[in-house]
This record gives structure tokens, C-alpha cells and sequence, in this order.
């Protein structure tokens, strides 16, 4: 029997940025999920604050050189990779140099929440599913970690649905208590915009916040984890009315298990 394919993308990973609760997960689970039998690829965005010489980073030249247009304008994709030889693991990494040069991650060096933001979230989820594709490798679960992968979902099942990388893939959302504050620009959705993605879609986004871009991934996922021991109660709610298959919070000693269990279920 084949082996069930996990695309993991994931918004932070130890060690490439600091342990977080997050950044753990993203780090381990991948590790633990190709333990248990399953085969993985995992993605997250070059931050300019990874060193690249420390890290071992490289380009992919095969799977670089296509532009992404984000608000009529080009924007060269780059991919590099890194192997976490412990976890005999491979980390592709999403970069640009308008969006990822900067020493920073989503903040500037007092804290303002970067107003790209929006097309950061944008660049990363079409790199990932573009690189996906020349990868040539089809998976059966995309798992997403955190707010700036939540636009993955809709270009899988609006942009994508026809495509045979990703017209079987489940989609999995995780949901933790790291908000962004900040609105963003007026014209994000048109900016987020590509052939499949209807108006309709969109209608869940009544604001461009942090709250209405969850909805927006939840929406458009297969199933739903909650990653953190609590979240903002208006995405709580909205997940239990969305009726979608969820699984509550599980700590560092059980999640990885859980997660396992909660794909299969998502396949059966």
C-alpha cells in the first residue's frame, strides 16, 4: 500500500526561528508523522532573521525563477532548502527579496506589524503550492500551521480543485492564539485574487483582520486542530457552527498521535 503524503506549511520552525509553542510543532510533528509511516514535505517562508550560513541554507535552482504577480507586479519566487539531519528531514523555504530580505519576521524593530503583510501571506501560499507542483509530488493531507499560511486553503480548493497535485488533498487548519492586530489593506482581496476564487468565497472576510482571515481558512478546510489551550472565543464559536471535523487542544506528549489519527480519519 502506498504511503500516505503530508504536505506540511508551516508559519515558524525551530530551529530556523526562535522555540515557540508554534514553531515546536512545526519543528516536530513533521518528524513524527514520517515515524509513523507517512511521507512529508515541509515549507515555511525564508525570514530574512534566518542565517543562512549557519543553517546550511541553499537554493533549488530547478524549482526557482517563476514570478508570482501580486498587484500587477512580478515578484521573483526563490526556493532554498535545509536538512535537520537528526529528524532525516528536508525544510523548503519560500523566498523573495521584496518580501523576506528584511532582519524581521512580521514586525519591524519597534514592533509595527509590517503593512506587506497581506502580500507576504499571498506570496508564501502560491510559492508553496507552485513548488508542490513541480515537486510533482501529490498530497493526500496539507496540514497548515498558523495565520500566514490561512490562504493556502482557499487556493487549494478554489484555485486548485482541478488540479491533480492537490484535487484529492484534505485540508487541515490549525488554529492558535497568535493574532495579528492590525487591519489590512482595503484592497486585500482583490490582491489575493486568482482565476476559481468567486466573490462568494470571500464573503466570510467582513473585515480584513486577523478573526475574519481564520474564518476564511476554516471555511475552506476539511478539518479543523486548535493548537493552543485557548484561542479567541469568536473562532471557537464560528468553528463548532461550521460543523467542520475538529480536534481540541492536545499538549506535547500526546499531539503528535492525535494528529496522525485525526489525517486518517480526514482519509478513510
Amino acid at each position: 500500500m502506498e504511503k500516505a503524503k503530508v504536505l506540511f506549511i508551516s508559519q515558524e520552525i525551530t530551529p530556523y526561528l526562535p522555540e515557540t509553542e508554534m514553531s515546536k510543532i512545526g519543528r516536530y510533528l513533521p518528524q513524527g508523522i514520517q515515524e509513523s509511516g507517512k511521507e512529508i514535505r515541509t515549507f515555511m517562508p525564508r525570514f530574512g532573521c534566518i542565517n543562512e550560513r549557519r543553517n546550511q541554507l541553499h537554493e533549488v535552482i530547478r524549482l526557482s525563477g517563476m514570478n508570482l504577480i501580486i498587484d500587477d507586479t512580478d515578484h521573483p519566487l526563490i526556493i532554498k532548502v535545509a536538512s535537520i539531519q537528526a529528524a532525516r528531514m528536508q525544510v523548503y523555504f519560500i523566498d523573495n527579496e521584496d518580501y523576506f530580505q528584511r532582519k524581521a519576521t512580521l514586525v519591524d524593530a519597534d514592533g509595527n506589524e509590517f503593512e506587506d503583510n497581506d502580500e507576504r501571506t499571498i506570496f508564501f501560499a502560491r510559492g508553496v503550492l507552485e513548488t508542490t507542483k513541480k515537486l510533482r509530488w501529490a498530497p493526500d493531507v496539507v496540514h497548515c500551521n498558523g495565520w500566514f499560511t490561512a490562504l493556502a486553503p482557499l487556493y487549494i480548493k478554489r484555485a486548485m480543485n482541478e488540479d491533480p497535485h492537490f484535487a484529492n488533498s484534505k485540508v487541515v487548519y490549525t488554529v492558535y492564539d497568535n493574532e495579528f492586530k492590525g487591519l489590512w489593506s482595503e484592497n486585500f482581496k482583490e490582491k489575493l485574487k486568482l482565476e476559481g476564487v468567486e466573490d462568494s468565497d470571500l464573503e466570510v472576510m467582513a473585515a480584513n483582520d486577523y478573526v475574519n482571515l481564520t474564518k476564511l481558512a476554516i471555511s475552506m478546510s476539511d478539518g479543523v486542530i486548535q493548537g493552543s489551550e485557548t484561542i479567541n472565543p469568536e473562532i471557537s464559536e464560528f468553528i463548532k457552527q461550521s460543523g467542520k471535523p475538529f480536534l481540541g487542544y492536545h499538549d506535547e506528549e500526546s499531539y503528535v498521535e492525535a494528529y496522525n489519527g485525526f489525517y486518517d480519519s480526514l482519509l478513510d
